[in-house]
């Protein structure tokens, strides 16, 4: 299948669980980057390349990410 026909049905797929644009975009700007990073190994300079973008604006994305990350986890529970 080709690229356009994959994105198109992962489109419809979103369109009917009322996935809205703006959290669409982040997760695949977020998984995009993910993969990247894989790829070059951890290597913010390398990955930047890959990306073509600057290394500090996908230092301060990568940052960004994962305060989200721990903002998003569950709080650990005290033992009483």
């Amino acid at each position: 299948m080709q690229m356009r026909a994959r994105l198109e049905a992962l489109i419809d797929e979103m369109l009917d669980g009322q996935i809205m644009l703006d959290e669409a975009i982040a997760e695949f700007e977020k998984l995009y980057i993910q993969k990247a990073l894989v790829r070059s190994g951890d290597h913010l300079s390398r990955t930047a390349g890959l990306l073509g973008i600057h290394r500090n604006t996908l230092s301060k994305r990568v940052a960004s990410y994962r305060s989200q990350d721990r903002a998003n986890r569950p709080k650990p529970r005290r033992a009483r």
